[in-house]
């Protein structure tokens, strides 16, 4: 069997490399790479310390409006599908890349597997929100990582090809831990004191392009570093939206963009992380460090309410609130499978009959 997987952004080459190593000891995996994110520390840098095999197609597509962007995917990928001809094409999450792989494959009438199948936000204002409606709304199997999300697509009507597998992302933290307790010295060349620092990411258009948004979340991070550290490892679009703004005080610490080993590091030994993005989320739930969100809802609401997660938007007082009393009880309650859903993934994508769902 033939399997094309898309990925283009540095969450989707998280969640492929355990989907990948299964796959490839029992099935063909063409790999595409669209080139969403072309920076060496969003990109070549995971497939380096993924293990991910070299794409077999990079499509070096880079960034831009999302129109275009989402056009040329769709255009470069058409390209690749007549050539390579798949038995199923396989997506991951919610991005531009995620849509224009699926939109290509159906159209040419090839099976489209989606990987983190039913997430919602319910944010219609976020791009990704569209992103993963469409694509479960054209997919053929659907693989969920929670019953949150199962529950989700059963409320739109979509019941067939769904499947409960866990979460790819705990697969990943669970082996990759380990290389990184091995192989990282991020807290010894940042300074990190284990438990004393806070950890932030932040890359979402709504809180990166909003001027007034991005200055209260930068006003809340400097008014908690005077009390604790804080590491920010900032992504490209922040940096160029930073420059509008003055200069970081105190122990605010922007940094660039680091790999995802040290981030797991970073992640697990930290106080407490702020963050816009869903995967930081659910890997703060993983290592049980209180997380502070910086928008104003979540797909991973099963965080949120096992108490170990709390919205915040980008309001000032709510972020400096949070930081200062924020304190989970108990331990996290286990949400996100047994570390096997890659497994789980490849099995059903070997065994299920094209077109057949």
């Amino acid at each position: 069997m033939r399997i094309l997987s898309i990925v283009g952004a540095r969450p989707q080459f998280i969640k492929a490399a355990p989907v990948s190593r299964a796959l490839r000891r029992v099935a063909h995996e063409i790999l595409l790479h669209t080139g969403q994110h072309y920076d060496h520390n969003l990109s070549a840098v995971f497939f380096e310390e993924l293990h991910i095999p070299e794409p077999d197609y990079n499509l070096g597509i880079g960034s831009g409006p999302h129109g275009w962007q989402t056009g040329q995917m769709l255009i470069r990928i058409e390209e690749v599908l007549l050539e390579e001809r798949p038995d199923w094409v396989l997506v991951y999450g919610d991005t531009n890349s995620t849509l224009a792989g699926a939109l290509a494959a159906v159209k040419l009438h090839i099976p489209v597997a989606h990987v983190e199948a039913g997430l919602r936000s319910f944010n219609r204002s976020m791009p990704e929100e569209h992103n993963r409606v469409l694509t479960d709304h054209a997919a053929d199997l659907l693989f969920c990582p929670t019953q949150t999300a199962v529950d989700h697509l059963a409320h739109e009507g979509i019941v067939q090809g769904v499947h409960l597998v866990g979460d790819v992302m705990y697969d990943a933290v669970l082996y990759n831990i380990v290389l990184a307790e091995e192989r990282s010295d991020v807290l010894t060349r940042l300074g990190v004191e284990p438990g004393c620092d806070a950890l932030v990411t932040a890359h979402r258009p709504r809180n990166t392009d909003d001027p007034a948004r991005l200055r209260a979340i930068i006003a809340a991070l400097e008014e908690i570093s005077c009390d604790l550290p804080v590491v920010f490892p900032v992504h490209p679009r922040t940096r160029h939206a930073l420059a509008n703004l003055p200069p970081a005080t105190h122990n605010l610490r922007l940094i660039e963009p680091v790999g995802y080993l040290d981030m797991l590091m970073l992640e697990k030994h930290d106080r407490l992380i702020l963050t816009d993005s869903g995967g930081v989320q659910k890997e703060a739930y993983l290592f049980a460090v209180p997380c502070v969100t910086l928008r104003e809802e979540t797909e991973w609401v099963e965080t949120v309410q096992a108490g170990w997660n709390v919205l915040v938007g980008a309001d000032r007082e709510a972020i400096v609130r949070a930081a200062r009393e924020f304190r989970p009880i108990g331990d996290p309650p286990p949400l996100f499978g047994d570390g096997h859903a890659g497994e789980r993934i490849v099995e059903l994508l070997c065994h299920t009959v094209p077109g057949g769902v």
